[in-house]
């Protein structure tokens, strides 16, 4: 058995952090979780658990239920494989070989210069722990533990129905401690791409990169409502502004670097015409002052910098005016406040990722709604916008939402452990993000779905950290409630 990490040496719950550790342990990128599911199969087969990979890649663990409890309702227990992989510029980490390394910081446990994957990592760890544990009195158990799940859903997406055997299904995928997920956004991708043609780097310009960094990311429907920075479109406006002061022409432009996750950093590469240089940083620092005063309280390590680049070609002056064009009209936030559920988005979208050459471009919007109808509408504005210029846009990989069930015993049943447990009333949400449950219940109708965790803050971006003391608390109610459970109170 490898060496525990040290940093995990003195947490509790011990099993728990044990399994989290693995996780950190075996790179497991989005459609790269082969070699971790592999190893979580021959871990249950050493228990003598019953396992089956579906047509998907989603790894199915089956526990019998303790003696005299078999007539319990079935629990289903489901969280993701995969994380977001994000880190800061200049970290030496690879996410497809390199281990995640954590450190303990006034009682959290994060990572400083990539993602935890504490999402759904800790999720995970709960149910390995649960399959383990030989004192626990439960009903039938399934543990669900999906692949693909922030690149597209593919997991859930390609489960098949008559596949689960559960009535009810706890999701431990959500990061607050406290709170009881019913529902949940669904929405789609909508993929713009255009070709474009080089044209050789005029004689009289200088080649200069201008990268706008330092702002904090995040997770793209989560932290939607929060007005954080969006490196995209803000260098967008700049570059704008270098057109009509100095007639700058395009040559690159990338950002971002996940669908799901607000763009952190964004750069350019330009030409400018020779000898102003000093104009350019005079110009850029002007823009930081303005950036950092408009994003106060929010985003305000917002930084732009410019040093000299290298270059043959450039971006066309027809394809550089309808990408910055383009770009800077796309919608990028809130759209629609939820008037059904107080201080709830109900539709946003997410301008995640652009990838601009002189041979053409590409990028990506991700749309999220409460409604069906609301994240297709707003599909269709983009791929209108886009459509004007001829551009292609299309629109892809739909996720339902998550409708709420007020009424769902299973809730009822965790309130009132939690009510029980903690002395205090737990709160029920509705949550502005991508959940498997919506997906889910549309493959199994009937099945009683609600999702909890602990609490993680910074889901998505470097720094990603969760406290450890709320991981303890999940894990004994948890417990509880399959204990319950098993009772029949279901």
């Amino acid at each position: 058995m490898p060496q525990l990490d040290p940093v995990f040496a003195h947490l509790q719950p011990a099993a728990v952090w044990r399994h989290f550790a693995t996780l950190c342990r075996i790179p497991r990128p989005s459609k790269a979780e082969d070699a971790l599911r592999e190893a979580l199969r021959q871990w249950a087969i050493e228990r003598g658990l019953a396992t089956l990979v579906d047509a998907a890649g989603n790894l199915i663990i089956r526990k019998p239920a303790s003696p005299g409890h078999e007539n319990a309702p079935g629990v289903v227990l489901q969280a993701h494989l995969d994380m977001v992989c994000q880190k800061n510029t200049g970290a030496d980490h690879d996410f497809h070989r390199d281990p995640i390394r954590p450190r303990l910081c006034d009682g959290w446990l994060v990572a400083d210069d990539t993602t935890l994957g504490a999402d759904n990592g800790i999720g995970v760890a709960l149910i390995l722990a649960v399959l383990e544990d030989s004192t626990l009195v439960h009903g039938p158990l399934e543990a669900l533990l999906t692949v693909d799940e922030e690149a597209g859903m593919g997991g859930a997406q390609g489960l098949a129905a008559g596949v689960l055997q559960g009535r009810l299904m706890l999701n431990l995928d959500t990061e607050d401690w406290g709170e009881f997920y019913l529902g949940c956004a669904g929405g789609l991708d909508v993929n713009v791409a255009r070709d474009g043609v080089a044209e050789p780097l005029p004689a009289g310009v200088e080649t200069w990169q201008i990268a706008l960094t330092g702002l904090r990311g995040g997770h793209s429907g989560v932290n939607i409502h929060e007005e954080r920075g969006n490196a995209i479109k803000l260098l967008v406006r700049v570059l704008r502004d270098l057109e009509s002061r100095f007639g700058v022409r395009l040559i690159e432009l990338k950002g971002g670097s996940a669908r799901n996750a607000l763009p952190r950093e964004a750069r350019a590469k330009l030409a400018l015409p020779a000898g102003h240089g000093a104009a350019l940083a005079e110009c850029l620092a002007g823009w930081q002052t303005l950036l950092r005063d408009e994003l106060g309280g929010v985003d305000e390590g917002v930084s732009l910098a410019a040093t000299p680049g290298e270059a043959t070609e450039l971006m066309s002056a027809a394809d550089q005016a309808i990408w910055l064009g383009s770009l800077h009209a796309a919608p990028h936030g809130v759209k629609r406040r939820s008037l059904s559920v107080e201080g709830v988005v109900e539709t946003s979208n997410n301008l995640g990722v652009v990838d601009l050459t002189p041979a053409g471009g590409s990028c990506n919007f991700m749309v999220r709604s409460l409604r069906d109808s609301g994240s297709a509408a707003l599909a269709d504005e983009i791929v209108s916008l886009f459509a004007l210029s001829g551009t292609r846009a299309e629109k892809s990989g739909h996720y339902p939402g998550w409708t709420p069930d007020p009424a769902s015993p299973l809730l009822a049943l965790c309130q009132r452990v939690y009510r029980r447990d903690f002395g205090a009333d737990s709160k029920v949400q509705v949550i502005h993000a991508g959940l498997e449950c919506g997906i889910i219940a549309a493959r199994y109708p009937g099945l009683d779905i609600v999702s909890f965790g602990p609490t993680i803050r910074g889901a998505h971006a470097p720094g990603e950290r969760v406290e450890v003391d709320t991981v303890g608390k999940a894990r004994s109610s948890l417990l509880a409630r399959l204990a319950e459970a098993a009772g029949g109170s279901a």
